[in-house]
């Protein structure tokens, strides 16, 4: 009868296990540091002048140094983690606006089928607001629409490619505006005279998302580019 050696069998096992997990961190890193430190205080104590030993001072201020590094490194341990933790949650949460519309900083717009989407973000209320779009073919001011007063934050605005009322066609209508390309400008009034707190924002949306240990979390939009959560200035 054949005899199977299990211990064998377990040591091979142990052994491959061993190999492909390898050590586990010797120590982690707050505590080898700490471990150094000790060793270099117990070498420096043993190996001392017997006429000219530490005195208490010393020995209490190395300990207290021993003690602010362990402090500082298990912070950034910590703070470690809380980033890793903060970017997995940050990734979530920038992979659910993928396909959603979002205004960012910017100045241009798409009209498309007679319609188009824009904003402005002001920082104070404001008297008076407008948003005037030129034609990037002519380079004329072609449509200017007027908010009125408006509270601070971020404006949200449809246009609708009818350009300003004097500019009518044959029948006294409206022309509306061919798609395309345009872009825009931002004047608000604050108490009879224009202030530069006031922002131009743009429409795009998100469609896709990177993420990497050195630029973090980024959203890809399709005009603008890559962007950061924070550059959002909101979700449609």
């Amino acid at each position: 009868m054949t005899t199977v050696n299990t211990n064998s069998g377990a040591n091979n096992i142990s052994d491959v296990m061993s190999a492909m997990n390898g050590k586990k961190a010797e120590v982690d890193s707050v505590q080898a540091d700490t471990d150094k430190f000790m060793t270099l205080l117990v070498t420096q104590l043993k190996n001392q002048d017997p006429l000219n030993p530490l005195d208490n001072a010393q020995v209490t201020s190395q300990l207290a140094q021993l003690s602010t590094v362990t402090g500082v490194n298990k912070l950034n341990a910590t703070l470690e983690t809380l980033k890793t933790s903060y970017q997995s949650t940050e990734a979530l949460q920038a992979t659910n606006l993928i396909g959603h519309g979002v205004l960012v900083e910017g100045n241009k717009l798409s009209l498309y089928e007679g319609k188009a989407i824009l904003g402005a973000e002001i920082d104070k209320a404001v008297d008076k607001l407008q948003v005037v779009i030129t034609s990037t073919t002519t380079g004329k001011e072609v449509a200017t629409i007027d908010l009125g007063a408006q509270e601070a934050g971020v404006v949200p605005i449809a246009w609708d490619g009818i350009p300003d009322p004097d500019k009518l066609d044959a029948n006294g209508k409206p022309v509306q505006l061919p798609d395309g390309n345009y872009t825009y400008k931002v004047v608000a009034m604050r108490g009879g005279e224009e202030v530069k707190d006031a922002r131009a924002l743009s429409f795009d949306s998100v469609a896709s998302v990177t993420t990497n240990g050195k630029d973090g979390v980024k959203l890809n939009l399709p005009v603008k580019g890559a962007v950061t959560l924070t550059d959002i200035k909101q979700v449609l």
